[in-house]
């Protein structure tokens, strides 16, 4: 799957100045949506962004969001964060709107930015916004380019008061619905979303980066789904259990981070989201035969 990463989506804007919206701690910048628009009609193609994104569009489309699809002819409000795929499908040729994108390290001098409903599952990342509450949402945006536009020393406070009053007020609306799939294709499309958020987290290059999803129950969490309905797909589509594939991929990784790294058990155990090294070892003799230390031995041998 394609991951886009913030200068690839700056392609879009060749003539976009964005030196001034990286020189402060994170990354935060706003557009309208007729200034990127794509032909009608593109080829469905899911892709994960490294940033979070809030986008306001106005028209006939298809938002296909996780496992979700999502029919809106009107404005919807769209939240997206890093680890979910999505991809926006013109119906019609009159689109028009507003999306602003800002990493993490921007929003969490405020308040930690996972913590929002709208950015935590597929349930509450489409909010439909009537013709008497649109207005109301133009506007905010409309606020947000001129304070970016403008002179004011704090003006990026003042931009992240401003996107939390956009998140809290889509939060008070009522999220969409998405149709229902047909068996097998929500079971391939779930499972093709949980395989894709198992490999997201990797590879782990740095000893204080921590595994999120550790469970069939965090992945369930981020797809919205039951964590039944999830090990059904998998097992429909794959043969294999959910834990299964997680343990799999997890010790995957601990043997990586065993021959190419000079981290020792303890904090090889803390990035796989082990909360005891001897729970650590005990997975990974089990699976191998093997403790860590007499693997990581042998590769020195």
């Amino acid at each position: 799957m394609k991951i886009v990463e913030l200068d690839t989506f700056y392609k879009h804007f060749p003539a976009k100045d964005t030196s001034e919206a990286s020189k402060h701690l994170g990354h935060f910048n706003i557009f309208k949506i007729e200034d990127i628009l794509t032909p009608r009609g593109s080829k469905l193609s899911y892709s994960r962004r490294v940033f979070y994104k809030i986008s306001l569009v106005v028209g006939h489309s298809k938002i296909h969001y996780a496992d979700q699809c999502i029919e809106v002819e009107g404005s919807v409000l769209v939240f997206t964060n890093p680890m979910v795929p999505y991809f926006w499908e013109r119906i019609n040729e009159e689109q028009s709107g507003f999306l602003c994108v800002f990493t993490e390290e921007f929003f969490n001098r405020f308040e930690n930015v996972k913590d929002f409903p709208v950015f935590q599952d597929a349930a509450n990342a489409i909010v439909p916004v009537s013709e008497t509450e649109a207005p109301y949402f133009v506007t905010l945006f409309e606020k947000m380019i001129n304070e970016l536009n403008g002179d004011y020393t704090y003006k990026y406070d003042l931009l992240r008061n401003q996107l939390t009053e956009l998140i809290h007020s889509a939060q008070k609306l009522k999220p969409a619905v998405g149709e229902p799939q047909a068996a097998s294709n929500a079971a391939y499309r779930i499972t093709y979303l949980f395989k894709e958020l198992l490999e997201r987290q990797f590879p782990i290059d740095f000893n204080s980066q921590v595994l999120q999803l550790r469970s069939a129950t965090d992945f369930a969490d981020q797809l919205n789904v039951h964590v039944n309905h999830l090990n059904k797909c998998v097992r429909e589509i794959t043969g294999r259990t959910t834990s299964q594939l997680i343990s799999e991929r997890i010790l995957q990784e601990a043997r990586i981070l065993l021959k190419s790294t000079d981290w020792n058990i303890a904090e090889i155990a803390w990035s796989l989201a082990f909360r005891e090294s001897n729970h650590f070892s005990a997975f990974f003799k089990t699976h191998t035969g093997l403790s860590p230390a007499k693997f990581r031995a042998a590769q020195n041998d």
